[in-house]
């Protein structure tokens, strides 16, 4: 029969032996938080820094990642080193070769893609014509979900849209619900958002009245001049008569991007991310993609936890928002 005292001893050893178990762990913790982001930053692994920055620059919410650590003059020296393609982002050309050949065809293709640091998810739609912006029935109090968008039209399929922000009462800006679009968006031939100058120039995609994807800088007046009817903002563009435009090649993102093949018909593509072991695609990663599926004109969605593809009644996506489908400004559908 054990004695008393030296069971009581024992305990006594055994916790604080855990109490000494558990200081080191907490230790060891508080040494690779405070050694992981110097590591990263500015230790001898410039292809781990490259890729964290432009990660994290390519959100809204997450910036902070690095700024916190580097200058803003380095941040852009990292993401522009990391940029490549046949066009600068501020080259423009006037874009040819597209014909509309599947008017009145009601054809949609679907593709999936499996992949080792993503899935995407292709939908073509043959006729551009069918291609509509949709757009939050709660403007500028609320954002709706993408296939909310899409069921209020009636559509058949749909992709989140263009950036956008919301107002806090202190007047200061930040991304949340989906309340206020950012840029241009044009619905119908009618110019819905009007906190920007009808000059102002900035990335769109945008559709004319025959079903031409327009792509690149442009201005409110320009596009209603070129007889465009449905037109959103983000950036960047990608591809533009074929030619690849400069983008980022580290960063891995959920994504979402718009183009158009030669014989007018429209490739959505949704990229999931933000999985443990399916972090998401590079913009190079989107680019070749698209270039593989024959699109001669294509620019970026807005990405992240936005990303949403719905077909046929349901999201085919998933979504990596903590609360499943995001709610966004705009999206863009696809009349039955």
């Amino acid at each position: 029969m054990d004695n008393p005292k030296r069971t009581a001893k024992r305990r006594r050893k055994k916790k604080k032996s855990f109490k000494v178990f558990l200081f080191f762990v907490i230790y060891e913790l508080i040494v690779v938080a405070v050694t992981a982001p110097i590591l990263v930053f500015h230790g001898p692994f410039t292809g781990v820094r490259n890729m964290v920055v432009s990660t994290a620059m390519k959100t809204l919410s997450h910036q902070y990642i690095a700024t916190t650590f580097l200058s803003k003059d380095k941040i852009n020296e990292i993401l522009n080193q990391n940029k490549s393609g046949q066009l600068s982002e501020n080259d423009s050309e006037n874009q040819d070769g597209v014909s509309i050949d599947h008017r009145n065809d009601k054809g949609i293709e679907r593709y999936d893609i499996p992949g080792s640091k993503f899935d995407g998810y292709i939908l073509e739609i043959k006729d551009p014509t069918r291609i509509k912006i949709g757009y939050t029935k709660r403007l500028g109090q609320v954002g709706e979900k993408t296939s909310e968008i899409a069921q209020d039209n009636g559509a058949i399929a749909a992709i989140n849209g263009g950036g956008f922000t919301d107002k806090a009462s202190n007047g200061k800006l930040w991304t949340g619900t989906g309340a206020y679009p950012e840029g241009i968006v044009i619905s119908g031939g009618k110019s819905i958002n009007s906190n920007i100058s009808a000059d102002d120039r900035m990335d769109v995609a945008a559709f004319t009245s025959t079903g031409k994807l327009i792509v690149g800088k442009h201005s409110l007046n320009e596009l209603l001049a070129e007889n465009v009817t449905e037109a959103l903002s983000f950036d960047p563009v990608l591809i533009m008569n074929g030619k690849t435009v400069s983008v980022d090649t580290v960063g891995l993102n959920p994504r979402t991007a718009i183009g158009q093949k030669a014989d007018g018909t429209v490739v959505m593509l949704v990229i999931d991310g933000r999985r443990a072991l399916k972090p998401g695609a590079t913009l190079k990663d989107v680019q070749n993609i698209l270039l593989q599926q024959g699109v001669l004109n294509a620019t970026c969605l807005d990405g992240g936890s936005s990303s949403t593809m719905y077909f046929d009644g349901d999201i085919i996506n998933n979504p990596c928002d903590w609360n499943g489908e995001r709610t966004v400004a705009t999206a863009i559908y696809v009349k039955p």
